[in-house]
């Protein structure tokens, strides 16, 4: 073989064949069930490639962590996960181990520290770096391995990933799996650097290639890798270079390859190639490699017994593991002290942050200039100074990948706030908040949970432009698994923070860049709020205006306008988007009959359209008048002052949509 500083015991050949062995023959079987329409869905095998994850994974320590790929029964099987689970899994199961939840490309086992398949190409990469990030953070001595195909390289979130492992200096083992076809694409027809390992070397990331066919080359290669990187908690790099036999997955048809390549490279496969050596050496005989088999298909047959004996998740059970079943109690409110400061919005929000960063050690804001430069608003100014270069993390300008590395370290135990700029900034994140951030839990089975705190600012009124001056909260209040605020008030922009980073799911806050300037007095024993209820911010019997954010105060200004005319209207400050406190906007409008909206997002597919549908599905007998609407001009937001002001919704328009509602416009 390749490596002769690896010394092979007969036990230890027998080792390595048998689990490379375990892999084909499992994968072979699924194989078969799927054209049975036993598995459904992507099935993607890894016929070839086993040498990789048999040669890395054994070196792992038991509190390491893996992160993989959707194709990634082979390293599940040999991180130990069991293949009755594994199996059940595949066929969607409840014993599965994901609780049938996963299927083939989401395999996840917590108590092996095995962090899933993504089904997103380059997706894991930000994960597994912001796990290593939190290793690193509260030195666990842990390495994280992140396993991926070269098809990932292109992705941006590879790129933004080595920058930030090497920069932050995260303890983390990249595997590329290099199988020559990112689905039907050769690498040469894709990229124009086919040399991967060179692309994290760019980065300074020690890296190496390996035959990813010779399962010795690759152990030795992992214990360099694993070796350098426990002496240095620095990040590594291991492209191996490999082959898959089957197609991309079931779907595929191959018309992209010649049977003959196909045919070509079985010959050289990894459990071909080092049976045939032992065999050769003498290491192992016929008889070990029959035995090895028939303990490989009674085990296989057994999985199969067990998932086709396991049960199905009953459907009341449908909307389990969407959000954690167990929330902390809601916060008591701080008793007054009778005391009032005066003090802006952004001074709450600063805080806000900076009692979290007292309070717990695990708590540390990331994002673009929140740190010497004191944040786009300047809400953080100063709290570097305050609180170190590590608690306080610039980032460079890579949303998918700090806010992945985020969502890592709170599925280990961190507690990050992240901060994106803006909102329009957001959706270059849009991937690892829905993909991961909402769905980790939903897919594990409830495994794993990711604690993390999202800020963002939002809205229009500072001239921006179209680019700058979204109000897509109501976006991310469509998406399950994750909570949206958005404060209107000292109190919530200060209390929320507090309350959000003991919530077990990931918490979306929206701060309205029209309130950071805004001023009033807070009771000085301000503390946590609650972040379940919506709020009346003013009583009336009349018309209910119902709101949030940086409309609260425009409302409240048109409820003033009203009730000069005699229209006691109540103003309901939704305060929490996603879950929408329903109870709270019955009750009003169970007393007032009449309702508005008043929504700074666009009208088409709003959070209002959402709020006048459960009015109308859950209030249509108690109503006296349709709900009515004020939201933004269906435009994108423009420069000039006086056309963007006629563009989101003002107090005269809100007043006129009052008087309607009464019949009295």
């Amino acid at each position: 073989m390749t490596d002769a500083k690896i010394r092979l015991s007969r036990d230890h050949v027998l080792d390595l064949l048998g689990k490379m062995m375990r892999v084909r023959k499992f994968e072979d079987k699924c194989a078969e069930l799927y054209t049975q329409e036993k598995i459904r869905g992507f099935l993607h095998l890894y016929d070839g490639e086993e040498a990789i994850a048999a040669g890395v994974i054994p070196h792992l320590a038991p509190q390491d962590r893996i992160v993989a790929t959707y194709r990634e029964h082979g390293h599940a099987l040999i991180r130990g996960v069991p293949m009755n689970t594994v199996m059940a899994e595949m066929y969607g199961k409840a014993t599965g181990v994901s609780g049938g939840r996963g299927g083939s490309m989401h395999l996840f086992d917590a108590e092996r520290n095995f962090y899933g398949g993504n089904a997103i190409v380059g997706g894991g990469l930000p994960l597994a770096g912001g796990l290593a990030l939190g290793d690193g953070m509260q030195d666990t001595g842990s390495v994280t391995a992140c396993f991926f195909g070269e098809g990932a390289v292109a992705e941006g979130e590879f790129h933004e990933t080595m920058n930030l492992a090497q920069l932050w200096h995260v303890p983390a083992l990249f595997v590329c799996e290099n199988n020559g076809y990112a689905m039907g694409t050769a690498l040469a027809r894709s990229e124009s650097q086919t040399d991967i390992h060179q692309k994290a070397a760019s980065y300074g990331i020690p890296s190496e290639v390996v035959d990813g066919n010779d399962v010795v080359a690759v152990e030795a290669a992992a214990r360099r890798a694993l070796a350098a990187i426990r002496e240095t908690a620095r990040p590594y790099f291991l492209e191996c270079r490999t082959y898959r036999f089957r197609a991309h997955s079931m779907f595929d048809a191959q018309l992209y390859r010649d049977k003959a390549e196909v045919e070509d490279w079985r010959t050289r496969g990894p459990i071909v190639r080092f049976q045939s050596w032992a065999l050769g050496a003498g290491l192992i005989h016929d008889k070990d490699v029959a035995d090895l088999e028939a303990r490989i298909d009674a085990e296989i047959a057994e999985a199969v017994e067990f998932a086709e004996k396991s049960g199905w998740e009953p459907l009341e059970d449908l909307t389990r593991h969407v959000t954690a079943e167990e929330r902390p109690e809601p916060p008591t409110p701080a008793k007054p002290s009778g005391e009032t400061v005066e003090m802006t919005y952004r001074e709450a929000v600063k805080q806000g942050i900076r009692d979290a960063m007292t309070r717990d050690g695990n708590v540390f804001l990331m994002g673009e200039d929140v740190g010497a430069y004191g944040g786009c608003y300047a809400v953080s100014k100063g709290l570097m100074a305050e609180f170190g270069e590590d608690r306080i993390r610039d980032t460079p300008l890579s949303e998918s990948g700090f806010t992945g590395f985020g969502i890592g370290a709170a599925a280990m135990g961190m507690r990050p706030i992240v901060e994106l700029m803006t909102v329009n900034f957001s959706l270059l994140a849009l991937d690892q908040i829905m993909n991961t951030a909402a769905t980790i839990r939903h897919m594990s089975g409830g495994q794993f949970g990711v604690p993390l705190v999202i800020r963002m600012a939002t809205g229009a009124g500072k001239q921006l432009a179209a680019q700058h001056s979204h109000s897509l909260e109501g976006w991310y209040a469509h998406i399950p698994g994750l909570r949206v605020l958005t404060p209107a008030t000292l109190e919530d922009a200060r209390g929320m923070l507090w309350t959000a980073l003991s919530d077990p799911d990931p918490v979306l806050i929206f701060e309205n860049v029209m309130l950071y300037n805004r001023t009033g007095e807070i009771d000085s024993n301000a503390g946590p709020v609650d972040i379940d209820k919506a709020a009346v911010r003013r009583p009336g019997k009349d018309v209910s205006l119902i709101t949030y954010g940086g409309s609260l105060h425009k409302t409240l200004e048109a409820a003033e306008e009203l009730a000069k005319d005699g229209i006691e209207a109540e103003v309901i400050d939704l305060r929490v988007l996603r879950p929408l406190d329903d109870a709270t906007i019955m009750a009003s409008v169970a007393r007032t009959r009449r309702a508005v909206i008043v929504d700074e997002g666009w009208r088409s597919g709003s959070l209002s359209a959402e709020i006048a549908a459960r009015i109308h599905e859950q209030a249509f007998w108690r109503m006296d008048a349709p709900v009515g609407r004020v939201c933004s001009a269906e435009v994108p937001i423009p420069y000039p002052k006086h056309l963007e002001d006629a563009s989101i919704p003002q107090v005269p328009a809100i007043v006129a949509a009052a008087k309607a509602a009464l019949g009295k416009g």
